[in-house]
């Protein structure tokens, strides 16, 4: 994934988190606090309603106070004024202060007048205000007839609830002792309900006597919030239960708030990812992408001419002329090092053409040297006096044939010693053929020809390779091959690098056998061909039970100027020139090896046939 795609993708998904986190904290922050102000306004609402009535009650108390502060009120009570009921219990007298009921009862509860008896009303207090003609025994106010202070509260009646207030009955100054109590009552109708939700500026609503008020006073409806309250009578017992509906108006309109603030915040925030997308795409992307595919072109095709030529004072104008100024400075040292690397080449040629040589010189020194002393072994200047001798005459008869014994025989010594030495001049002829071709290989590989494929018996090639082996390699060594070298048939391979290969492979095998401390030991070779990458490829195993090789260097005995020899006489070079004229081929060498005195093993696959890659030595 680019560096475009991943920035972008993290530019979304941080601004749709913002978004997220925007829309998540207006739902649940700022939208609760739009319910709580219409939770608050409901409680407000009903709390208006429950002081309402109470100002209600308290505007009663004072009606029965100025009731039963009344001079022709007190005069009744003491019996001296029997035609006040008549006078003044008349519906328009009640009208004026909206009551609708008023009873008077002495320091006993007993009923002294009842505006009922006088004016005709639906209206009954049995039960809840009189009980056969007194109040019931349990009224809560029994208590306050003679106290002197004014009382309100509600009670229910068969028309519905009612409210009442008491007060004292005294002389009209606020004085004396009291004579009963004044109780006035004003029902709860419909129309005093409305003008209740009025007053109040509320949605009130009664509920009926027999509906039961939830456990929580608050109810969320879908459109509405409703608080309920229930109100005690004077008995303290349920009389009536009010409901305040308040409108989710608030909270409506936050919701609205919301939803545009939410749609607006979406927007801006596509608007600035989009502007920072542009930004960033101009002024970070694209350089970016232009220096990535610059480095990509220098770094595939090894063009260190191309530059950016940035001249930007940015940051990326700065980097870009830093990595052109680094590029010219590569091209400098791949310029350098490629001189170096064609001189390193050279040198590394010359060592493995003068390791190869040196292995194809010491049989051949070897040869010489016993070639010359068979000759010295040869009589010749005896047998040339003799043969003046004999020629001179003169000698007796048998001087003569003792001379013609001595050449006799001198010749026959003469034939053995040249039949010998033409032996080891084919020997010698093969060695220094082997040799040609050796250098022949090195000048073509030089000049990038390519080794020359040749079809070849794998029996064949093991015995030109001995031949350019050292006779002391060869006494020592026992070359076992396995039937599958005989068997395997002929190959076409690059003999003469497969060659010098298994001449150095022998050698090392004699010189395991020796720091063995062995006198003689085997080499056994075999073959075998498999199939590896669609190519036929040919796998050689050399194994001798020579030192052995511990674990830790099975891979290091490749590396160039590695030897466990001393350095006086071994350099470390043939089998690092075996590797790295197989992998020229196209092929693999490695070593195998149990262990130290426990012999060790030399793999090498090639491919065959054509299509062999060129190869450098």
């Amino acid at each position: 994934m680019s560096i475009r795609v991943k920035l972008l993708a993290s530019l979304a998904l941080l601004f749709a988190a913002l978004i997220a986190a925007a829309i998540v904290i207006q739902l649940q922050v700022v939208m609760p606090s739009f319910g709580r102000l219409d939770r608050d306004h409901a409680r407000t609402s009903m709390k208006c309603v429950h002081l309402a009535i109470e100002r209600d009650l308290q505007t009663l108390r004072v009606d029965a106070t100025d009731w039963a502060n009344w001079g022709e009120v007190y005069a009744f009570a003491q019996g001296r004024n029997p035609g006040f009921v008549a006078t003044n219990f008349t519906r328009t007298a009640l009208d004026q202060i909206q009551i609708d009921s008023v009873l008077i009862v002495d320091l006993q509860g007993r009923a002294l007048a009842w505006t009922g008896d006088v004016i005709p009303t639906k209206l009954s207090l049995q039960g809840s205000l009189v009980d056969r003609g007194a109040l019931p025994a349990d009224f809560p106010w029994r208590k306050d007839l003679g106290s002197g202070r004014a009382v309100s509260g509600l009670v229910k009646t068969n028309l519905g609830v009612m409210m009442i207030a008491g007060s004292p009955i005294l002389n009209g100054t606020g004085r004396g002792r009291p004579l009963g109590m004044v109780i006035i009552g004003r029902l709860l109708t419909p129309a005093r309900l409305r003008d209740l939700e009025a007053r109040t500026q509320s949605n009130l609503r009664a509920m009926p006597t027999t509906f039961a008020p939830p456990a929580a006073p608050l109810v969320n409806a879908s459109r509405e919030i409703r608080v309920y309250r229930s109100f005690d009578d004077i008995y303290h017992h349920p009389v009536m239960t009010l409901r305040v509906e308040v409108p989710r108006r608030i909270e409506m309109s936050g919701l609205t708030a919301v939803r545009y603030a939410s749609a607006t915040i979406i927007v801006v925030a596509i608007v600035v990812l989009a502007l920072a997308v542009v930004l960033l795409n101009s002024l970070v992307l694209t350089p970016l992408t232009q220096m990535t595919r610059h480095a990509v072109t220098v770094g595939e095709s090894a063009d260190l001419c191309a530059r950016l030529n940035y001249t930007d004072p940015d940051e990326f104008g700065q980097l870009g002329r830093e990595f052109d100024r680094m590029v010219e400075k590569l091209a400098d040292a791949r310029r350098q090092l490629v001189d170096q690397s064609f001189e390193a080449g050279i040198a590394e040629m010359a060592k493995g053409v003068l390791h190869n040589l040196g292995n194809a010189l010491t049989p051949l020194g070897v040869r010489a040297e016993s070639l010359a002393k068979r000759i010295d072994t040869v009589p010749l200047e005896d047998l040339e006096r003799a043969a003046t001798e004999l020629a001179k005459g003169g000698s007796d008869d048998r001087r003569r044939t003792e001379l013609a014994q001595f050449i006799e025989l001198g010749c026959g010594h003469v034939g053995t010693v040249l039949r010998e030495s033409r032996t080891d001049l084919d020997v010698i002829r093969r060695q220094a053929d082997g040799m040609r071709a050796a250098l022949s290989e090195h000048l073509r590989s030089a000049t990038h020809a390519g080794p020359v494929l040749e079809t070849v018996k794998l029996s064949d090639l093991v015995s030109q390779s001995l031949d350019i082996v050292p006779d002391a390699s060869r006494a020592r060594l026992r070359i076992a091959t396995d039937e599958s070298v005989a068997t395997l048939g002929p190959v076409r391979i690059a003999r003469t690098a497969l060659r010098l290969v298994l001449q150095n492979v022998i050698i090392n095998a004699a010189e395991a056998v020796r720091d063995a401390g062995k006198d003689s030991g085997t080499l056994r070779l075999s073959a075998e061909l498999r199939r590896e990458s669609d190519r036929d490829q040919l796998h050689l195993r050399a194994e001798d039970d020579g030192v052995g090789i511990p674990p830790e260097n099975l891979d290091r005995i490749f590396e160039k100027g590695y030897t466990t020899k001393s350095p006086s006489t071994n350099h470390g070079i043939g089998l690092h020139w075996c590797a790295n004229a197989i992998r020229a081929l196209g092929g693999r060498i490695w070593a195998t090896s149990d262990g130290p005195g426990r012999g060790a093993a030399i793999h090498v696959t090639l491919p065959l046939g054509e299509g062999v890659p060129g190869a450098v030595f």
